[in-house]
């Protein structure tokens, strides 16, 4: 039974900052690492000791993880940024909480004894003759090692204890990865041997000046090597377990977000019935209003999942190729529910959230197609713009004139000048977008126009079929896109001040022409008067364009069952990266990375000197079989990349790629990773180091063909709206959610009201006579009561599945500590 951990947290704000700097402030930010790899770097707040960041990110980690931590730091333009303070959340601490963790915490002094990582391969055993008594421990080999050296490397030893004995490895010379291969053997007295304490093993690193340095420590109950045969694997190396003191809030503190979701996730076979009767409900509902297993899971679905649900149905039905009936079923019953044609998909409801979401889910790269440019635009321009007369500030218009102090009434015409033309920009850029604008879209939207207008086709609601369209595509996601553009990786950080004014005043614009400027001035910002004639001379080009997204025929959608969300040929990512000259004559590393533009779509990862030049060179996405971090010490560059691929003849290949910040590195591996997550040749092992003068970087290795020194991470990837699709995952979701409800949903369909049990049989019996005059007494059965028995029955199977497999690992754990 495969396992499924994903980690959320969002990094909120900090408070009470300690100053660093010599003005009085500091420049925080926020490094997040998970097991000691980072895995996000935050925005740098200039000059603010109660930095606001907002930012939020997914994990998935299949393998699972033992700490989340947060290191505040101080940026500085020359020489090192500065330690603020961490935070370090144990996976038991956070699993430990249902809902996540949702709260300030202090901040703690960073340790170096504290800051441990990595594994070591160990084999102990006790031998016991005539002549002598001894414990022998192999030290093997150690992997990811903490980097203690400038150098980004450590000169590693390791020393075993036991009592007043211990005994040292030979020291290896900068590496992360040691192989020793050295024999240790402690001669114990007869008396040891009925010792209760720890065998230790310490590993540090090697300092000819000053103190050496902690690196880890593993400790092992003497007891346990009475047993035979030899205690043999791979060991984690854990911090000398000094307590972190936060110094009461001295060092100020994080509010964060927390939440760790793991499942278990059962062999697909056993979660197909519940696809079954999902899929069932959209393909062929008897009515729309009758109960099927998708209106009970909206019967007991939370608001605070509801997102999630929503999300999750939308890549089910998209894997099953069935997106459009079941959007158009949540739509149908949502519009014959509502009399008011104004508040029609105004509410929250599972039929607006799973709209929401599948547009984010299809239309990620389109809304990036028509957006991008001009939100670059509002970036590097960086304009003062304001319309409210109670927020212009005069003092922060100089940069606008510099004919001297302008007045209130020049910063409001320079402001609606410069917003009329950002505004402008985007609404060409949208309305001429039809063509571009994904097809599963188009057919979604013409569906949902449709029931609109049966439902309310009275003249005077003439406007109600493109203001329901218009609401999800301005509204729900074009006009959020532009409000937050780093929430929708339009901007891989979050806007400064001014530019997120201007931000929200094009947004607000936005939503008035996704309105067709039906609520223009009956508000309170009359001050937005200025953009009414531009948002009026649009609604004639909004309504054009709409009446064209929807033409289109509905076969051109496929409903073949998919395992992503875009099409084979859809650039996924693409951007400028530098990429390592092929092999040859050892380079500085300056001249050793060129410049090149990267195009990754599911099939290829291909690249050229510019996006416009014609040749590409190009890999194919099958043929990888690894994509991984380098260390910082292969080429003495940071954030580098390592594309690993396999010809036909076996032989591997690597290519190495730098970013220029840790963020677009792990976006690049994570888009690589998932594109390749079911390629057939995936490698277990890796070299995190290059091959140079003769050996490997990493682990000092001579041999180039020699297995790798760490373990791959194919699966850890960031989430996001270009997740693979996964039915099993994704089925396990449902599950949960209707598991939850199950008590809400057998009262509620199967059981009878007391009056009803309390009454006398014939009561509960209806006679029923058959043609021949035979008579039947046949159970009254409430409405939805045959879907709910079915449905319940599947929820009770899976929940018995789950127990049998959780018993069977039990069991086996169980075997496994019994026979060591």
């Amino acid at each position: 039974m495969a396992r499924n951990t994903s980690l959320y947290f969002r990094i909120v704000e900090g408070r009470n900052l300690p100053a660093k700097d010599v003005s009085g402030t500091s420049d925080p930010y926020c490094i997040v690492k998970v097991d000691n790899e980072v895995v996000a770097r935050t925005a740098t707040v200039w000059k603010n000791l109660s930095p606001f960041w907002g930012e939020e990110y997914t994990l998935h980690l299949p393998m699972g993880f033992h700490s989340l931590s947060f290191h505040v730091m101080d940026e500085d333009t020359i020489g090192h940024d500065d330690v603020i303070g961490k935070i370090t959340l144990s996976k038991e601490a956070i699993g430990s909480q249902a809902k996540g963790l949702d709260c300030w915490l202090n901040l703690t002094r960073v340790d170096p004894d504290e800051e441990v990582q990595g594994e070591i391969h160990l084999s102990l055993e006790l031998l016991k003759d005539t002549e002598k008594i001894s414990l022998r421990c192999q030290v093997i080999e150690a992997r990811d090692l903490a980097p203690r050296d400038i150098s980004g490397t450590s000169d590693p030893f390791t020393r075993v204890i036991f009592n007043n004995h211990s005994a040292e490895t030979s020291i290896i010379k900068k590496t992360r990865f040691p192989h020793w291969g050295e024999t240790l053997e402690l001669e114990l007295d007869p008396e040891e041997l009925r010792e209760e304490g720890m065998v230790t093993v310490e590993v540090w690193d090697w300092d000819m000046v000053g103190r050496n340095d902690f690196l880890g420590k593993v400790e092992i109950p003497f007891a346990c090597l009475h047993k035979t045969p030899p205690l043999e694997g791979w060991f984690r190396l854990l911090p000398l377990g000094n307590n972190e003191v936060d110094d009461g809030g001295k060092l100020g503190a994080l509010r964060l977000k927390v939440r760790l979701v793991e499942d278990r996730i059962l062999p697909s076979v056993y979660y197909q019935p519940l696809i079954d009767l999902l899929v069932e409900s959209v393909i062929s509902p008897t009515e729309v209003e009758d109960s099927s297993a998708l209106t009970m899971l909206e019967e007991v679905n939370t608001v605070e999942s509801r997102q999630d649900v929503a999300m999750t149905l939308v890549k089910i039905y998209l894997g099953q190729g069935l997106v459009v009936p079941f959007l158009d079923y949540l739509n149908t019953r949502e519009v014959n529910n509502t009399s008011d044609p104004n508040t029609l998909f105004r509410s929250n409801s599972l039929s607006s959230k799973a709209m929401e979401q599948f547009m984010k889910a299809v239309g990620m790269l389109y809304l990036h197609e028509v957006l991008k440019p001009i939100i670059n635009r509002i970036f590097d321009e960086k304009k003062y713009i304001e319309l409210d007369p109670c927020k212009i500030d005069l003092n922060r218009t100089r940069r606008i004139s510099f004919k001297g102090a302008v007045s209130e009434a020049e910063v409001r015409d320079s402001s609606v000048e410069m917003l009329q033309s950002y505004l402008t920009s985007i609404i060409e850029s949208i309305v001429g977008s039809v063509d571009q604008c994904p097809p599963v879209m188009r057919v979604a939207f013409k569906q949902l126009h449709k029931r609109v207008e049966e439902q309310f086709a009275e003249p005077e609601n003439e406007d109600v079929k493109y203001l329901a369209i218009s609401g999800f595509f301005f509204l729900r996601f074009f006009a959020p896109a532009i409000l937050t553009p780093k929430l929708f990786q339009l901007r891989d950080q979050h806007a400064d001040t001014r530019t997120s004014r201007t931000l929200l005043l094009l947004a607000k614009a936005l939503q008035s022409v996704g309105n067709l400027g039906l609520q223009l001035g009956h508000g309170k910002e009359q001050w937005m008067a200025p953009l009414h004639p531009i948002i009026l001379r649009s609604v004639a080009s909004v309504k054009d364009f709409l009446d064209k997204l929807i033409d289109i025929d509905h076969d051109i959608v496929s409903e073949v069952p998919q395992r992503a969300v875009f099409m084979p040929s859809v650039t996924v990512k693409e951007g400028f990266l530098h990429k390592h000259k092929a092999e040859g004559p050892q380079l500085l590393s300056r001249f050793a990375y060129k410049k090149r533009y990267f195009w990754l779509t599911s099939e290829t990862l291909s690249y050229a000197k510019t996006p416009e030049w014609q040749v590409r060179s190009s890999i194919p996405i099958q043929c990888v079989c690894a994509v991984e971090r380098v260390d910082e010490n292969a080429f003495q560059q940071q954030n580098v990349m390592q594309v690993i691929t396999q010809d036909n003849e076996g032989q591997l290949h690597t290519m190495y790629i730098q970013s220029k910040n840790v963020n677009e590195l792990n976006q690049w591996l994570s888009a690589i990773r998932k594109v390749s997550i079911y390629n057939e040749r995936m490698l277990p092992s890796f070299h995190p180091g290059a091959h140079r003068s003769g050996k490997w970087t990493c682990c000092l290795q001579a041999d180039r063909a020699v297995t790798g020194c760490s373990k791959t991470h194919s699966a850890v990837t960031l989430g996001d709206w270009s997740d693979p699709l996964d039915p099993d995952v994704e089925t396990q979701t449902i599950y949960k959610q209707l598991l939850q409800g199950r008590d809400k949903l057998r009262k509620k369909y199967l059981e009878m009201p007391d009056s009803h049990q309390t009454s006398s049989s014939k009561e509960n019996i209806s006679p029923d006579i058959h043609p021949d005059g035979a008579e039947c007494n046949v159970q009254l059965m409430k409405p939805g009561q045959s879907a709910a028995a079915r449905l319940l029955a599947v929820i009770d199977d899976l929940e018995q599945a789950h127990a049998t497999f959780q018993r069977r690992e039990t069991e086996d754990s169980t075997s496994v500590i019994l026979n060591s």
